[in-house]
């Protein structure tokens, strides 16, 4: 289905004069209105095409009908979420998942809904029906130089696909580690696994990044073979210019500072991009600001200070990605919250007074320094994200217009109630 201008042109019309209300305080009285504003309009956030459908936990999944049945579904329903929100403008595929048997068409129809391909992930964590050799003890690091040479080989089929479809990333999560100490040697492991890499990095064209990921713990629980920030910046020094590290905000043992991270790896010019979303216990996947609202904006406080320390673009040169699994949730609506967090956090990192800030630390005044970044996170900046959205020409409240137009309804109506998406 497509959701039709007029129906968001009424919608909107229906909600201007409360939202032209909460809005006079931003256009009267603060002059970082009109920036904040563009700023919101450039910036886009990619959408995980494995995050359409319901994707269930260890012990059971429960699709919610109308999940994409395909390659070209997924595309439609991200088409559906830009239209509403003017903020997901990119689709993250992986592979084998999503495969294009005619990567033309595919990129004609992204194109009709206004996508672009962002980052294109591998996948060597799962056996496939078709797989000669098995990842049971790993991929990049295994033993078996006939299971590495297999593992490098599907990321180089990877790239290809992606260049097919004018992608320009790869994003490389390994679950390679053990699960009992003695099982492995981690120094021949690093090494292994760094080989392995360099192998998938000399095959990036020049245009492109390569986006190592790290996780601390699972599916293996005593090591990770890339199981923090400093390893993946390890590899991703030793590879070249072309290798960053990706930081997934659920990929930290309990309590990391995530911010302090992010600051480090962007002074180092090694930060490549995010994967956002929110955690009560480990890897949750929850809906992005959903648990950790004010730790999600102090990573965009650092981020936009570490960007503008380097004259970076906030749209353009890292990558924003959504990476989630839901099991109770509407996967689209959980989608459109997500974009939306995203947003205010970024607009309120924005109002940092980043002179006082300054000004502050040189002065060694923590409780001003706090003031300054609550006063930022206090303030409600969802008037400059839904007039943001108005301008683009999508929804003053993106979730509310799905629902009035019961796109889920709509959507069981076109694919079934049965349907369960590719992939996880």
């Amino acid at each position: 289905m497509q959701i039709e201008r007029e129906h968001i042109a009424d919608f909107n019309q229906s909600q201007l004069g409360g939202h032209q209300r909460k809005l006079s305080y931003w256009t009267q009285e603060v002059a970082k209105a009109e920036p904040i504003i563009q700023k919101l309009i450039d910036f886009q956030i990619a959408i995980p095409s494995w995050a359409l459908g319901t994707g269930g936990t260890r012990f059971g999944r429960f699709p919610g009908g109308g999940e994409p049945r395909s390659l070209e579904e997924k595309i439609e329903d991200v088409g559906l979420l830009h239209a509403l929100n003017c903020a997901s403008g990119a689709i993250s595929l992986h592979i084998p998942w999503d495969i294009p048997t005619d990567p033309q068409a595919i990129k004609q129809l992204a194109a009709k809904h206004g996508l672009r391909f962002d980052a294109v992930n591998s996948n060597t964590f799962q056996d496939q029906p078709d797989q000669a050799l098995s990842y049971k003890f790993g991929s990049l690091q295994h033993t078996d130089a006939a299971v590495r040479q297999q593992a490098i080989d599907h990321n180089i089929e990877v790239i290809r696909h992606g260049v097919a479809l004018g992608s320009d990333s790869l994003t490389v999560w390994l679950s390679d580690g053990s699960c009992f100490p003695g099982q492995l040697n981690f120094r021949k492991a690093f090494d292994r696994t760094l080989g392995s890499l360099a192998e998938i990095y000399a095959a990036l064209p020049d245009d492109w990044k390569m986006f190592v990921e790290y996780k601390a713990f699972e599916p293996n629980f005593y090591s990770m073979t890339v199981g923090d920030w400093g390893s993946s910046f390890l590899y991703a020094s030793k590879l070249g210019p072309k290798a960053y590290t990706l930081v997934d905000l659920g990929h930290h043992l309990p309590n990391a500072n995530i911010e302090q991270i992010v600051a480090i790896l962007l002074h180092e010019g090694k930060l490549g991009g995010f994967h956002f979303n929110d955690s009560k216990y480990g890897d949750d996947d929850l809906t992005v600001g959903s648990i950790r609202p004010y730790q999600l904006f102090l990573i965009f406080a650092e981020l936009i200070d570490g960007m503008d320390a380097r004259g970076m673009n906030h749209a353009k040169n890292l990558g924003w990605m959504i990476d989630a699994s839901h099991n109770v949730k509407d996967p689209l609506e959980d989608l459109l919250q997500s974009v939306e967090a995203i947003q205010l956090a970024y607009a309120q990192a924005l109002l940092v007074d980043r002179e006082a800030l300054e000004e502050a630390r040189e002065a060694n005044d923590p409780v001003r320094a706090q003031e300054i970044l609550q006063e930022a996170f206090r303030t409600d900046v969802r008037p400059l994200v839904a007039e943001a959205r108005r301008r683009a020409g999508g929804a003053l409240n993106p979730l509310a217009l799905f629902r009035s137009l019961n796109v889920r309804q709509q959507l069981i109506g076109e694919r079934g109630a049965k349907t369960v998406a590719t992939g996880l």
